[in-house]
């Protein structure tokens, strides 16, 4: 399975494709589980990039584990977060204060 992120070229912030827009956190991403979905998201990559809206576009690999999306490599965990050394900054910062 795959999905794909990017960051933001208005403001850096790290992104997710899903289904015609880009989504600020990972788990309403689009998920690719064949090629041909894969493709769609390679199509997106490059829509993306032409249109200004993205840089640093990946088509990532993730899995899904209890029903939520997670990233197999650590630096895509670390991206769909925050830093690993302060729980109250970046994305795992707002999932908090929004519990």
């Amino acid at each position: 399975m795959k999905i794909l992120t990017a960051n933001r070229l208005s403001d850096g912030e790290v992104v997710w494709y899903a289904h015609g827009r880009w989504v600020e956190t990972i788990a309403g991403a689009e998920i690719a589980e064949d090629k041909a979905a894969e493709a769609a998201l390679e199509a997106a990559a490059a829509r993306g990039l032409a249109e200004n809206l993205v840089v640093d576009v990946a088509v990532i690999d993730v899995e899904i584990v209890d029903g939520v999306i997670h990233p197999l490599r650590l630096r895509e965990r670390i991206r769909a977060a925050g830093p690993t050394t302060r729980n109250d900054l970046g994305k795992q910062a707002r999932t908090q204060h929004a519990a």
